[in-house]
């Protein structure tokens, strides 16, 4: 099975025909999605997310250079790639295009195979670059992702909380006396400690958009997307209770165990809402359940 056809094209075209000829010619490899304004086309590309964007130069709304700068200043749509499409030659529009973030500048008229060659190059490149920032994003021990990626990813969905005035959940979560544990067992058995309630938390989370990281030493987070306060609290328990039926086997076959505590966030952002306060209130919230006894959840909204 072509690997392009999971892959979605925005079309931003005002032109009908123009338009239509694209979708005919890139249909058969992708999946498309066809704008007819700039603001239409802004809005398509904050919900879907497409691979790449053909955005062509005249529209009738917005100027085309706007419809960049919206994208490449959103962390939801920086990444993404944009073609520009235009029936003039304009060295001082192709430049500044280029300034702003395009990738790529093609002519009217245009040959079919010459759109197909330049959004392939540049879909390539793009998995290219995924996969080159995939191995700065994961935690060596644990293998799931690290801080930095974790920070990505909230931006990007606190961004989109925003947007839709979506309420997100946040789980600070603390490895109970993970020192105690590593001065009775060692390191390495630490170490197998930490890998396996990552494996926990990867696998109680349901969602595909629940995002877990390794915060740093025995701490940990999980963001949780379109999750109000009590959804939160209650993903929380989830994990706490799988954690403490978790059994790690030492090197002679005994069994461990360990607890986790955890500290809950959850609100709909504002424009002037803050990320490290949304945090800072779940940490201490975590804080609160490890001083008032461990292993259980505390919440702060």
């Amino acid at each position: 099975m072509n690997s392009n056809l999971a892959k979605l094209i925005l079309v931003i075209e005002p032109d009908c025909n123009s338009a239509d000829n694209l979708r005919k010619v890139l249909r058969p490899l992708y999946r498309v999605s066809v704008a007819s304004s700039g603001k239409e086309g802004l809005d398509m590309a904050f919900a879907d997310l497409p691979d790449l964007v053909l955005l062509d130069v005249k529209l009738l709304d917005i100027t085309c250079f706007e419809v960049l700068v919206e994208l490449k200043e959103s962390d939801l749509t920086r990444g993404v790639p944009v073609i520009l499409i235009t029936d003039s030659s304009s060295a001082e529009d192709e430049e500044r295009s280029f300034t702003l973030g395009a990738v790529d500048y093609i002519a009217k008229p245009y040959h079919p195979a010459t759109i197909k060659a330049r959004i392939q190059m540049q879909l390539q490149t793009r998995e290219y670059i995924k996969t080159i920032e995939r191995l700065g994003m994961i935690d060596a021990l644990t293998n799931i992702p690290n801080r930095r990626s974790f920070d990505l990813q909230l931006r990007k969905e606190w961004e989109r909380a925003v947007r839709e005035q979506n309420c997100i959940g946040i789980l600070m979560m603390d490895i109970d006396d993970l020192k105690l544990y590593n001065d009775s067992y060692g390191h390495i058995q630490g170490d197998a400690l930490l890998r396996s309630v990552a494996r926990v938390f990867e696998q109680t989370l349901k969602r595909p958009a629940d995002f877990v990281a390794r915060w740093g030493g025995e701490e940990f987070v999980i963001l949780l997307p379109n999750t109000d306060c009590e959804g939160s609290i209650a993903v929380a328990e989830q994990v706490r209770e799988q954690v403490e039926d978790m059994v790690v086997s030492l090197s002679d076959g005994t069994p461990s165990h360990t607890t986790i505590s955890i500290g809950v966030n959850a609100m709909v952002p504002g424009r002037s809402s803050d990320i490290d306060t949304f945090i800072n209130e779940a940490d201490k919230a975590c804080y609160e359940a490890k001083r008032s006894g461990k292993n259980r959840v505390v919440h702060s909204c």
